[in-house]
């Protein structure tokens, strides 16, 4: 059987057998046509009509330095096995380097985080639909739009707290009255997750979402430099700490929703 009947016969199972409303093929940009299609015959066929909904999450390619598609030295196709344990292997040298107080357990366990972070983070950043260089140094890099630098946000906060010797799972503040424009813009930020969360979930475009987390571990940086918590009056303190811990959950939650794990030591 070919391409044609094949997805034919499973966009008909899906849709009758199934009782799905809404699928979604993940297949690169150059199949367009062939999805456009297949839609347009299981329409026909009547099968797909509202309100089912088939959508083709076409994506771009991957290239490597010389902007060609992204292959080994021989000319192979790179295997996701091999670039996931090369990032691995990586971010453990920038560890072992960086946090020495760690045992060598932990110090994988934290390469294991950042470097596959690192890798889904690079793709899902960039417009779906774009092709785009990949590049180590860029994408385990702890500045920038990246999976370690938003890391290294939530690691901020959650030593903050260990510092101050308060369990921020239990943590609550009282009546919160901002009183510095970095204290209000990051609460202002903090009130468009469920915004983006809903936009990415009609538009299938992730990288919108890491713009923001991008954007929000950014304030929370400048917040930081600018808002002295830990040394700060308790009625300073009690607001800026709520702060961070709203920060954390919203950078742990949308972090999730990208694949991405969270670490409280770095």
């Amino acid at each position: 059987f070919g391409y044609d009947t094949t997805d034919l016969a499973a966009i008909r199972h899906r849709i009758i057998e199934c009782k799905a409303t809404r699928l979604l093929y993940v297949v690169g940009a150059p199949q367009a046509q062939h999805f456009a299609m297949i839609f347009a015959a299981a329409r026909k066929a009547g099968w797909l009509k509202d309100p089912v909904r088939a959508e083709h999450v076409a994506f771009g390619s991957v290239l490597g330095e010389d902007g060609k598609p992204y292959k080994t030295r021989s000319g192979e196709t790179v295997k996701l096995y091999d670039v996931l344990s090369e990032a691995v292997s990586r971010a453990y040298t920038i560890v072992h380097e960086k946090s020495t107080e760690l045992s060598d357990e932990e110090q994988r366990s934290i390469a294991q985080a950042i470097g596959i972070g690192a890798v889904k983070y690079a793709d899902l950043s960039n417009d779906r639909i774009k092709d785009y260089v990949f590049n180590w140094e860029r994408m385990l890099s702890f500045d920038g739009n990246t999976a370690p630098y938003l890391q290294n946000a939530y690691v901020r906060i959650k030593s903050i707290f260990r510092k101050a010797g308060i369990n921020d799972a239990e943590y609550k503040a009282d009546v919160i009255k901002f009183v510095l424009p970095e204290e209000r813009s990051l609460a202002l930020e903090l009130l468009k997750v469920s915004d983006y969360i809903e936009q990415v979930e009609r538009s299938l475009e992730p990288h919108r979402l890491c713009g923001y987390l991008y954007n929000l571990a950014s304030m929370f940086h400048s917040f930081y430099e600018k808002c002295p918590i830990l040394t700060a009056s308790e009625q300073d303190k009690s607001r800026r700490l709520a702060l961070a811990k709203a920060t954390a959950q919203v950078l742990e939650l949308c972090m999730n929703l990208l694949g991405i794990a969270t670490i409280e030591r770095m």
